[in-house]
């Protein structure tokens, strides 16, 4: 096996997405990218645009399924596969409504507390033991329905913040590489 990372920031594909809570996962991955330094490029499987190189001095590939959300583990497995990346070293940034907007949370395995692309790498990777980067979007307003919700973009007050939580959110991936998840929740759990 390999000491590389593979970084997966969720989302759906397509400029009607892209602006949307669902995408925050692509919006770190963007980030990221910007870091290394690299341009996105297609895998050879056409599931997936990615970037390698090198993140925080380690070697790393971020990626972005290009299926729907829903249907993320089949690329995400497949990269972890071409790169003989362990779920030790699989970070998936996504979203999360359980954490209010603004706040972060980083974790190793657990639930999938109704995130259906966490589902779908569940059932892709045959576990749920890799690392998540959870950067909170809070519950919908009212009686709003939550796909409605996550499908919808920020709002223009969060939009001006959006852009803190990202960056704070791409930290957090490299905290985690270079030292561990203890340091890195408490530096960024809050």
């Amino acid at each position: 096996m390999t000491d590389q990372w593979l970084i997966v920031g969720l989302g759906n594909p397509g400029p009607t997405y892209s602006t949307t809570r669902h995408n925050v996962g692509y919006m770190v991955a963007e980030v990221l990218a910007g870091r290394m330094g690299g341009s996105w490029k297609a895998h050879k499987s056409g599931r997936a645009d990615l970037v390698e190189g090198q993140l925080a001095g380690i070697k790393a590939v971020v990626a972005r399924p290009r299926s729907y959300m829903n249907e993320s583990g089949g690329p995400v497995a497949g990269l972890a596969q071409y790169y003989k990346v362990e779920p030790d070293h699989l970070i998936v940034v996504h979203d999360e409504l359980d954490i209010d907007f603004g706040a972060l949370r980083t974790k190793f395995g657990g639930g999938d507390n109704g995130h259906n692309g966490l589902k779908s790498i569940r059932q892709s990777l045959g576990t749920g033991d890799y690392y998540r980067v959870r950067v909170g979007l809070g519950r919908p307003p009212g009686r709003q329905n939550t796909a409605d919700f996550v499908l919808k973009s920020y709002t223009p007050i969060e939009r001006r913040d959006l852009p803190t939580y990202v960056e704070e959110a791409a930290d957090a991936v490299e905290s985690l590489m270079q030292h561990g998840l203890e340091a890195t929740q408490s530096a960024y759990n809050r």
